[in-house]
C-alpha cells in the first residue's frame, strides 16, 4: 500500500525530502491506525489538516533550527501540528508559559498573550513533536502508531542532507534522539523541559541567545524570536 503525498498538505521541499518514507511499509501501517482511530469514532488532535503542520510552514529548505517535542496536546483546541503552540485564544499551557519566561529573561522579549508559534515555524524553526497525533484526552494514545520511526526518519535526513543546524533537545525524552544527530555537521543545545514538573531546571540555558549566536557565526539570519 502507498501514501498518495500529493494530497498530503506538504510543503514541496519536504515531499522531496521524505518521498521514500511515504512509500514504506510502516507509513502505510500508520495511516491504517489513523484510520482505524478516526472510523471508532475518537476524537483527534491536531484536526486531519493541520497534522503535517510543522513541515507546510517551515520549509525543509528553509530549516535552521529543530525544537523537539513529544506528544500533541490533548484538550479540545490546543494541538496545531507545531510542538509547544497553542492557537491564539487558547491559555498558555504551563509548559509554554516558562518558555515565554526563559525568554524574556534570555531576550528581553515580553512574554506574547497567544501561544501561537507559527512566526517562529516561518522563522526556520522546525516545532516538530515525535508523535504527531493523540487521542482526545488520552495523552500518549498514539504513541504505538508509528509516528516516532517516521519522525526519527526526519531527524536524521536533516542531519544527514544539511548543516549548521541547531537542535535543542528539552527534556529526556529530546535528548534520547541525539544518537540521530550528526555533531560533526550540527550543534545540540540540551536543557531539562520547560514543564513546571521539571522544579524551574529549565530556567537559565539561555538557549534562544545561543542559538543566534550560532546561526551568526554560520553567517546566518538570526531567529527573530519576538512574538
Amino acid at each position: 500500500m502507498t501514501i498518495d503525498i500529493d494530497k498530503i498538505k506538504l510543503e514541496e521541499s519536504w515531499k522531496e525530502a521524505l518521498r521514500d518514507e511515504f512509500v514504506k511499509p510502516y507509513f502505510a501501517e500508520l495511516k491504517n491506525n489513523l484510520l482505524n482511530a478516526k472510523n471508532s469514532g475518537s476524537i483527534i488532535y491536531p484536526p486531519m489538516s493541520l497534522l503535517f503542520n510543522a513541515f507546510y510552514l517551515t520549509p525543509f529548505s528553509k530549516v535552521k533550527v529543530v525544537l523537539l517535542g513529544q506528544d500533541p496536546y490533548h484538550n479540545k483546541g490546543q494541538a496545531m501540528g507545531l510542538s509547544f503552540s497553542v492557537p491564539s485564544g487558547i491559555l498558555l499551557p504551563p509548559s509554554l508559559k516558562n518558555i515565554y519566561k526563559e525568554l524574556e529573561n534570555d531576550l528581553n522579549i515580553p512574554p506574547s498573550t497567544s501561544g501561537d508559534l507559527s512566526k517562529w515555524a516561518k522563522e526556520g524553526v522546525l516545532l516538530l513533536n515525535s508523535i504527531l497525533s493523540v487521542e482526545e484526552n488520552k495523552p500518549q494514545s498514539h504513541a504505538k502508531f508509528g509516528w516516532q520511526e517516521f519522525t526519527d526518519a526526519v531527524i536524521s535526513k536533516v542531519s544527514k542532507q544539511k548543516e549548521g543546524i541547531v537542535f535543542l533537545l528539552w527534556g529526556n525524552y529530546a535528548k534520547s534522539k541525539e544518537k540521530l544527530i550528526d555533531k560533526t555537521k550540527h550543534y545540540i543545545l540540551t536543557a531539562p523541559h520547560p514543564s513546571p514538573l521539571a522544579r524551574g531546571a529549565f530556567f537559565g540555558c539561555k538557549h534562544f541567545s545561543k542559538t543566534n549566536k550560532i546561526l551568526q557565526s554560520l553567517g546566518k539570519e538570526p531567529i527573530n524570536w519576538r512574538l
